[in-house]
Parts: structure tokens; C-alpha cells; sequence
């Protein structure tokens, strides 16, 4: 659940994922003062007054997205272990694994400080019925880390390995969009 800050009421976790480039120059789907980060978690979460996620999506405030930063630096995040450990499970598409009880609270950094805006999914259809929650602080994984996240392929099994890198959108126009600050 995530409450607070901009939003009006409790919102449930729905899925978190990750965006990652090829390199560790590029891969978030947000940029700060022209900085780019390795790779971008989305814990999506939804307005639980509507009746299930499909409903959400239509409504503006449906949607809330929090968003951490991943730079890569000499230390591994030692809570990332649990979720790079089940990657060796679904490394090609159509693949699942069990992942229960886990709090993806402990992936986030220890200052609380963001931005928030209005907007849209960074993914076909592109709805726009999100509140964009965006940490400040990044996290810092290690380089054997994010090569962990770049072994996996979107490729199906029987299919030639295709690696999964830059599935990231760049940064759209603001189109208006004011984006607002917890902090001074």
C-alpha cells in the first residue's frame, strides 16, 4: 500500500517491474537536471474505490506509480538478492516463478524526498490516469547486479536468445504538466 504525499486516500500494489538500458549511461524512463540513471523500479499501484484495475485505468486518479532511481556504483543492494535470485527462473518469455511475501519497501532508499506530476504510463495504451511519484535519492546496485536484469532475454525458449536491454521510453514533452517537489 502507499499513502500520502499527493494522493488522497490508501492505494494497493498491483506489480512493480524494472526498466534498464544497454549501459549503465541510460535506461530510466525519467531524467533529472539532464542526469540519466541505469535502470527505473515502478511499483504500480491502484485507487482502490474503483472495482478492480481495469476501472482504475479510466479514472484520473486511478493510478499511483512510485518510482526509484538504480545507479550503478561498487555496492550491491543486498534487498535486490531475493528478486535477482527468482530471474534465473524466467529468464525467457512465458516464463513465471512464485514471488510471495515480499515488501518492496525495503528497495527504497532512505530519504523519502520526490517529485510528483500527473501523467501516463510509459506503455501502450499510455493511459493517462497517473499520479507519478518519483524518489529523489536513487539506490545503488552493483554492476553484477544490472547485468543480472540484462541477461534476460524476450525471446521465448525454443526461440534464438534475443537479450531484453532498453526497454525504456525517453522522456516526453511536459505538455503543460506541472511537476512538484516534497522538498525545498
Amino acid at each position: 500500500m502507499v499513502r500520502g504525499g499527493p494522493l488522497q486516500g490508501t492505494y494497493r500494489l498491483r506489480q512493480f517491474h524494472f526498466h534498464w538500458g544497454s549501459s549503465d549511461d541510460h535506461g530510466s524512463e525519467h531524467v533529472v537536471d539532464g542526469v540519466k540513471y541505469a535502470a527505473e523500479l515502478h511499483l504500480v499501484h491502484w485507487n482502490p474505490k474503483y472495482s478492480n484495475f481495469a476501472e482504475a485505468l479510466k479514472q484520473p486518479d486511478g493510478v499511483a506509480v512510485v518510482g526509484i532511481f538504480l545507479k550503478v556504483g561498487k555496492t550491491p543492494k543486498p534487498e535486490m538478492k531475493r528478486i535477482l535470485e527468482v530471474i534465473d527462473n524466467i529468464k525467457t518469455k512465458g516464463k513465471e516463478a512464485p514471488f510471495q511475501n515480499f515488501d518492496p519497501s525495503i528497495l527504497f532508499p532512505k530519504s523519502r524526498d520526490y517529485w510528483t506530476y500527473h501523467g501516463s504510463f510509459t506503455t501502450p495504451p499510455c493511459e493517462e490516469c497517473i499520479t507519478w511519484i518519483l524518489l529523489r535519492e536513487p539506490i545503488e546496485v552493483s554492476p553484477d547486479q544490472m547485468a543480472k536484469l540484462r541477461s534476460l532475454s524476450i525471446n521465448a525458449e525454443t526461440e534464438p536468445a534475443r537479450p531484453m536491454v532498453d526497454n525504456w521510453r525517453p522522456p516526453q514533452p511536459l505538455k503543460g504538466r506541472v511537476v512538484k517537489a516534497s522538498f525545498q
